[in-house]
Order: C-alpha cells, then sequence, then structure tokens
C-alpha cells in the first residue's frame, strides 16, 4: 500500500512539473553561468509568476535567425545596439511593451521593441600599482611610448572589441587608420573574446586592456581591491547598452509580456549591478551598490544609433585589420 501511495505521490508531482508554464529565455553564457545573473533571475520570477524559466545559453541573434519562426525562444535577452539593425530587419520580434518612464539612461530612449536592461561604457583598465600616470585622453593613449602594453578584443567576434572601433571610429572619424597606426605597436595581443583579455591583464601580462567603466567595481566589491581603474578620456566614451526583446512568435505572449516588465523592476534592476556588473537601466545612481558609487565615469557619452553603427560596421574594421597587419 505505501509503495502504491509512493509512485502516486511521484506521478503528481510529475504531472505537476509538466504542467508548469514554461518560458524559454535565450541569453548569452556568461549570464546564464553561477557567477552570472540569470540563477538569481530565475529564482526571482519564478517566485512571481507560477512558472518555469527556461535560460538557453549561447550565441544569440545568429541562433534566432537560423531558426526564424521555428524558434523555441519567448524571449531573447543580452542583444545590444550594434546588432539590433539587423534583428530588426528579421521580423521575428515583437513591441515590448513596456513602460520607459523609469529608465536612467544617459541619454532617451524610445525604442518601442527592444528594451534596455543595464549599460557601461568601452574603457581601458589599469592597475594604480603598475601605471602611475595613466594617458589622460585618447590622444595621450596614441602618443604613449610604445612600451606600454595593451590587450584589446577582436571586433569580429567580440562585441567589446566591435565597440572598440566603432569608439575609435567616433572620435577620430577619417583619421581613424592613423589613429590604430599609433596605437598598434602597444598592442601585444587581440584575443578573440572578453574573458582571454581581462585574464591577460589581471596576471600582469598587460598594463592596460579594453573593458568597461564599471570593472573595476568588481574589483572594489568582490575583491576589495581599489588598484583597478578606468581611464577617462574628454573626448568621450562608447556607450554600451544591453537588451531585451519578445520573440513574435511566442506561445506564451502574456508570460513573455510579463518577464519584459519584471526586467525593469525594481528586484531585478537591484540585483543587476552585482550580478552584471553594469549599470541598472532603471535605478537612479544614489541607489547604485557602495562600488559602484567609487566608479570614474565619463561625462561624455559617444554613441551610434543602429543605423549609423550598421553603416560604419566594415569601414571601423577594416581601419583597425589594416593597422594591425602592417
Amino acid at each position: 500500500m505505501k509503495a502504491i501511495t509512493f509512485v502516486a505521490g511521484m506521478f503528481a508531482a510529475s504531472t505537476a512539473l509538466a504542467d508548469s508554464t514554461a518560458l524559454t529565455v535565450y541569453a548569452p553564457d556568461y549570464f546564464v553561468s553561477e557567477w552570472g545573473p540569470g540563477p538569481k533571475i530565475e529564482e526571482l520570477f519564478e517566485a512571481k509568476c507560477d512558472c518555469d524559466l527556461q535560460f538557453k545559453p549561447g550565441d544569440l541573434l545568429p541562433r534566432l535567425l537560423l531558426e526564424g519562426e521555428r524558434t523555441e525562444a519567448d524571449v531573447v535577452i543580452g542583444l545590444n545596439t550594434d546588432v539590433t539593425k539587423k534583428a530588426r530587419e528579421s521580423g521575428l520580434f515583437a513591441p515590448h511593451g513596456t513602460d520607459l518612464a523609469g529608465l536612467t539612461l544617459p541619454l532617451d530612449w524610445t525604442d518601442d521593441t527592444f528594451l534596455p536592461f543595464n549599460y557601461g561604457h568601452t574603457a581601458f583598465i589599469y592597475n594604480t600599482e603598475n601605471v602611475a600616470t595613466p594617458p589622460a585622453s585618447f590622444e595621450d593613449l596614441l602618443n604613449a611610448p610604445d612600451d606600454l602594453r595593451l590587450v584589446i578584443q577582436d571586433p569580429r567576434s567580440s562585441i567589446s572589441g566591435l565597440a572598440l572601433v566603432l569608439w575609435v571610429q567616433s572620435v577620430y572619424g577619417d583619421k581613424a587608420g592613423e589613429a590604430w597606426a599609433k596605437l598598434a605597436p602597444k598592442i601585444v595581443t587581440v584575443t578573440r573574446g572578453w574573458s582571454e583579455s581581462y585574464g591577460l591583464f589581471t596576471d600582469g601580462e598587460a598594463d592596460m586592456v579594453l573593458s568597461y567603466t564599471t570593472s573595476p567595481a568588481y574589483h572594489i566589491i568582490a575583491e576589495g581591491d581599489e588598484t583597478k581603474k578606468a581611464a577617462i578620456f574628454p573626448e568621450g566614451h562608447y556607450f554600451m547598452v544591453e537588451l531585451a526583446a519578445k520573440l513574435a512568435s511566442s506561445d506564451q505572449p502574456e508570460l513573455a509580456q510579463q518577464f519584459m516588465d519584471f526586467i525593469l523592476s525594481e528586484d531585478f534592476q537591484g540585483m543587476i549591478a552585482t550580478g552584471n556588473w553594469s549599470i541598472p537601466a532603471a535605478l537612479p545612481q544614489d541607489q547604485w551598490p557602495e562600488g559602484f558609487q567609487q566608479l570614474d565615469l565619463p561625462e561624455k557619452v559617444l554613441f551610434y544609433s543602429e543605423d549609423e553603427a550598421a553603416a560604419l560596421r566594415d569601414t571601423a574594421i577594416e581601419a583597425w585589420r589594416s593597422a594591425l597587419s602592417q
């Protein structure tokens, strides 16, 4: 009799699990890792939705374009403005339907398809123990001695690397090639992705690394280390915002909308700073964690619309490639 009761209980639990409504969210690998924000977001949202939030990690836009309307994704999170033109033209996405009044971005945001959840600025990070006098401007960086060791990311495989070439393009325009020619002798390594570059920097293999203005916050909060700083340039810093969007083909449109609204909620925004080491898109600065309050941030923000970024992408990459191949 006990065996029958046990089996019946197991069947009921399995049935309840099967009946649970699932929401499938495509996200980058870093987002769903144990040190990323995904696990906490899953916990918080499932407590509200009475559903099963399922993150599917991997490449985002290439995967969605390949799957088309057959995709199992209801929501995608982790896109950025340098790829949204191609994403928008695919016709795969629906309006986000979320009130933008609570956004605290350093620029106006009116996009009705792609919803910001955090942002940062591309910057060169240095260690104060190794670089006593960091470059005070982009021009200073270009004219620094060639024994200053820089590590950057490949713009063909890395969103931060792409942001760098667009940053140089924004500052130097038609003279971007000349700027890269000055910078090239200082670049000791170009890595495929950000993590490889940053690892070389923290291991002491480079004096400065291409990263984000928020990177020092990790060292301050997680390690109690205040020796990592962002070099702030008066020419301005390239603004990067991460975005979420709903799939038009979702078979859970109401649940997808609930998740989109959750993104700008206090619960989500309150954990994104130390969950994703970026600046929350809808949280006033006085509510940022203390380590974020210490960050050096640029006064001038440089930003290309998706049309501008798409139009300049190939030119910016070619200026980089040509200079580094000399």
